[in-house]
């Protein structure tokens, strides 16, 4: 049997082909578009005319790497700065520059969802490559564009008497609040183990570093603008801001991992009654892998809760986190997904297990930016990935099925140990990086930090403060010369302090 077509007597055969034609020849332009895309980011012409040559791999790598640490950091000084603006002038006021910011974002964080493909094997090595330079190099010209547009809103050179008001004020609060994260480091501390209290080691110092070079800074802002030098007041000024929002994240990370390990040790006397019962449960299903996961399972559940009820200090995010594992292996040795009444509640815990390490990796990268190299910033970009994936699923509208349920544990595991190997990386990189305390031992931590800018060339190592921008607008406000000597009364740099010589073996390598 043949299938006829019955084609209206006034539809007529150039009717039928036009719309064919118009599809296929928008298919090509499609085709071309990206062949021509691809082009541009994997030869370069040469001098004279003569045919593009195309990009060594491993110098196409190299440049990847390097534009994904540039964009990243645009991106985080940009998203920063941006907020202070929004807090001076409105929301409205700074709409296009925060869709500007959002697209960098967007844009950025393509690119290293396609650095970790790359890094797994995945795809084809140079196609990759190919779009993590273009996309990196979008993102940094929508910042550049923006950057006039955003100099001009916020006018920091007719406004900066007013923004060194909203900056001592932001200054003050956070100092107010470091207490509140001294008792609560001192807590934790206290209450918990080694291994519960890492994600925050060096958070006091560090905070304090940071605000004691915000307050010396604003001081000579302050001094800069009654002497009319209004130029170095704004540069001034940019680095206090920078410094005093990193001293938030650190006091506000230790208030977080206080709350968090709270919230974990609630929820570990449920987590050991649902494991027990699943472990009894399994017993009487036959095979060596069920026996092994069960025997396991019995062994690591009595640790926990000998730990618990003991005397001395336990980890309860790390107590959780061991305990999904228990019920990893007795999924597989069941050769089944997480399934019935309890799989919400492993979700649920294993996000709030997640979820702590995200936080913690991410506000290590923050406050170390200026020696974390691309490894560090990839893994976390996935983390954070896999994490939103696993939150989605938690929280639905309606019960999500066991399949995604599955997947959704699946993601928030796989975050939680992406962060644990970003903060692994960041900290080899810092290791590596050493202590950039040059002269006056004063701008060590706002080097490390990369609220100025690293510029090895120069006299004490260090430009000015980053701005909003990207790689071609982020150093417009230099005044290095400000940063060089100490002010009186800055102090020396924090005891803990790495006194490792610098090296250049985990910064970013050079573009071609």
């Amino acid at each position: 049997m043949f299938a006829v077509v019955l084609v209206p007597h006034h539809t007529s055969t150039g009717d039928l082909v036009l719309p064919l034609v118009a599809a296929l020849a928008a298919v090509a332009v499609a085709a071309y578009a990206s062949v021509r895309r691809r082009l541009r980011a994997a030869t370069r012409t040469t001098p004279g005319g003569m045919l593009p040559t195309v990009v060594p791999l491993d110098e196409l790598d190299r440049r990847a790497r390097r534009l994904l640490v540039v964009t990243d950091d645009c991106v985080r000084t940009s998203r920063e700065e941006l907020g202070r603006a929004a807090d001076a002038f409105g929301d409205e006021a700074v709409r296009e520059c925060a869709e500007a910011v959002e697209f960098a974002a967007a844009e950025l964080a393509q690119a290293f969802r396609l650095r970790q493909r790359f890094d797994d094997g995945e795809g084809q090595a140079r196609g990759l490559l190919e779009e993590i330079v273009e996309r990196c190099e979008a993102a940094g010209r929508r910042l550049d564009a923006q950057a006039p547009e955003f100099d001009r809103i916020r006018a920091l050179e007719r406004t900066a008497g007013e923004a060194l008001e909203r900056a001592g004020a932001r200054l003050r609060e956070v100092t107010a609040r470091a207490p509140d994260a001294d008792r609560a480091l001192a807590g934790i501390r206290a209450g918990y183990a080694l291994s519960a209290r890492l994600p925050v080691a060096g958070h006091d110092d560090r905070a304090k570093d940071r605000l004691l070079f915000a307050t010396s800074v604003l001081h000579r802002a302050r001094q800069a603008m009654l002497e009319g030098a209004t130029d170095d007041a704004v540069a001034l000024l940019r680095a206090a801001e920078a410094a005093t929002d990193q001293a938030t994240v650190l006091v506000d990370g230790v208030l977080r991992l206080a709350a968090d390990l709270t919230a974990a040790a609630d929820r570990l006397p449920t987590a050991l009654t649902d494991m027990e019962a699943g472990l009894s449960q399994a017993r009487g299903l036959l095979g060596t892998d069920t026996a092994r996961a069960i025997a396991h399972g019995q062994s690591v559940v009595a640790r926990v809760r000998e730990e618990r009820n003991g005397e001395g200090p336990y980890d309860p995010v790390g107590a959780l986190r061991r305990i999904e594992q228990v019920a990893v292996g007795l999924d597989r040795a069941l050769h089944r997904v997480a399934r019935g009444s309890g799989a919400p509640g492993r979700l649920e815990r294993a996000v709030l297990v997640a979820r702590s390490t995200v936080g913690a990796a991410a506000d290590h990268v923050t406050t170390h930016r200026g020696a974390v190299g691309w490894e560090a910033r990839t893994r976390l970009a996935e983390a954070e990935r896999r994490l939103r994936g696993a939150v989605n699923t938690a929280v639905p509208p309606v019960p999500a099925p066991a399949e995604a349920l599955a997947d959704a544990l699946a993601d928030a595991r796989e975050a939680d140990a992406l962060a644990r190997e970003a903060r692994r990386l960041a900290e080899r990189d810092v290791r590596a990086y050493g202590t950039p305390y040059g002269e006056g031992l004063w701008t060590g931590g706002a080097v490390l930090g990369g609220i100025l800018l690293e510029a090895p060339d120069r006299p004490g190592g260090h430009g000015g403060p980053a701005s909003f921008g990207g790689p071609a607008t982020r150093a417009r406000r230099d005044g290095a010369e400000l940063f060089r000597t100490a002010p009186a009364g800055s102090g020396p740099r924090p005891a803990n302090a790495d006194p490792a010589p610098r090296t250049d073996s985990a910064a970013p390598p050079p573009g071609p």
